[in-house]
């Protein structure tokens, strides 16, 4: 084959092009910092620091930042904290500390369920078909989302920390998640060959209860066997000491902590042309829990969901959020900006795409999900920056927390979860409304890891 010399890169252009670099001063330069700092460090602002102090006209307060350490369970770890907020407030306590890793085993055994159910819905889609090699890529993972969260708790309740602790496979989840998704792939390809071999599907399940017995045991190893009761004991900021003994995890949720989950919306932000604003959405074969409810948003323009965290926080209570967290983020100072790195000038090149476009073409997605623990408001009372409580320990940041300027919400903020409070009554029917079915690979079928 003949390539033209449009198609190929010639080495006359090649030494044309080292030419030019070499003949600018800002190239030369540039080469220097990035080669020495990494391109980020070396793009980084000073002018976006000055402008995001960690300064807020709302601010919550909290127990002491969380660490997920080496896993994915952001979003166990956020909504742990949102909840966790309510308990310490009511029971005036220093600090306190819900179970992530408790939920974590109880997540990897729902989503096993639903992965093996799902592998017996599609024994007649083609192997090397898109939706069957989708499902096999990653058959558990340890990202969710928010309606994920609310089927375990509805179902399992939550535990104090103390009750059920960290383990190295909590922590560092990397090893058992290999494992699992290598015996449900395994799984998956018995159930399927004995489809092919003319098995009953009341035969394939029956194979199915044995191959979940494997999948708790493995669990129970890794993780440790969640207690059916505990005891509670506490020492409130007023010195008043709490015991009670025989709680299951559900009875103490609905005592101590009792936020009705069904309550609360998924607002999410998705300025694509194939999901109009004031509608609602759900994605196929997403979820953990196969009979509890299905991931559901509402999609509508960001300064709504600006104006509902607004109020959430207003009212002192914490929201849940889902972002794009790796985008125009410095780690070091905790900023959220998308003029903390100026690429163009160091690289000279135009970044230019819109939100829509990021999505559509997979550059951005959901990736991570944290907690606004406060707003800052100006005189006209429209946000200039947000306050993050983020779970990757106390070092990233300002003491563990987050400052995200309101440009950057605008941009990577894709998801904000509210009580239906603070929803119109258009917004309120359009959420209840029947949801369109997105495709399990749409960007909004993303994970927050």
């Amino acid at each position: 084959m003949t390539l033209t010399p449009e198609q190929s890169i010639s080495l006359a252009r090649q030494a044309q092009l080292a030419e030019s670099f070499a003949a600018d001063r800002a190239n030369l330069a540039a080469m220097h910092a990035a080669t020495t700092n990494g391109l980020l460090k070396s793009a980084k602002t000073r002018a976006s620091v000055q402008q995001n102090p960690h300064t807020y006209s709302i601010q919550l307060e909290q127990g002491s930042i969380t660490n997920q350490k080496q896993s994915g369970r952001c979003w166990l770890f956020a909504a742990m904290n949102v909840m966790r907020a309510k308990l310490i407030r009511e029971y005036k306590l220093k600090e306190f500390e819900l179970s992530q890793s408790y939920l974590y085993f109880c997540d990897q055994l729902e989503k096993s369920n639903y992965f093996l159910e799902t592998i017996l819905e599609t024994l007649d889609e083609p192997r090397e078909g898109r939706l069957l090699s989708f499902l096999l890529a990653a058959p558990v993972n340890d990202g969710g989302q928010w309606d994920m969260i609310c089927n375990l708790v509805e179902k399992y309740g939550v535990l104090p920390k103390e009750a059920y602790p960290e383990s190295a496979c909590s922590s560092a989840t990397r090893e058992l998640n290999g494992i699992l998704c290598e015996k449900l792939r395994e799984d998956a390809c018995i159930l399927r060959r004995r489809h092919a071999a003319g098995e009953s599907l009341d035969a394939l399940r029956t194979a199915k209860a044995g191959m979940m017995e494997e999948v708790y045991r493995i669990l129970c190893i890794a993780l440790g066997q969640p207690p059916k009761t505990f005891t509670l004991a506490w020492r409130d900021k007023d010195d008043h000491f709490t015991r009670e003994a025989g709680l299951t995890p559900q009875a103490f949720y609905q005592k101590y902590v009792g936020l009705d989950l069904r309550e609360y919306v998924s607002l999410i932000n998705a300025p694509t042309a194939d999901k109009p604003f004031g509608r609602s959405y759900t994605v196929r074969y997403l979820g953990n829990v196969k009979e509890g409810r299905p991931v559901r948003y509402l999609n509508l323009p960001i300064d709504e969901l600006r104006r509902a965290a607004i109020a959430q926080l207003r009212d002192g209570e914490p929201v849940w959020f889902g972002c794009d967290v790796g985008k125009r983020a410095d780690r070091e100072d905790g900023i959220l900006d998308p003029a903390v790195q100026d690429l163009e000038s160091l690289l000279g090149v135009r970044f230019g795409m819109t939100k829509a476009e990021r999505l559509d073409y997979g550059h951005s997605l959901m990736t991570h999900a944290m907690v606004f623990q406060g707003v800052d408001l100006d005189e006209d009372g429209q946000p200039t920056r947000w306050r993050v409580e983020n779970s990757w320990g106390k070092e990233p940041g300002r003491d563990g927390y987050y400052v995200m300027s309101d440009a950057w919400f605008g941009e990577y903020l894709y998801q904000v979860v509210v009580h239906k409070k603070y929803l119109t009554g258009a917004q309120l029917a359009a959420c209840e409304a029947e949801p369109t079915v997105l495709e399990p690979w749409d960007p909004m079928g993303s994970l927050a890891r």
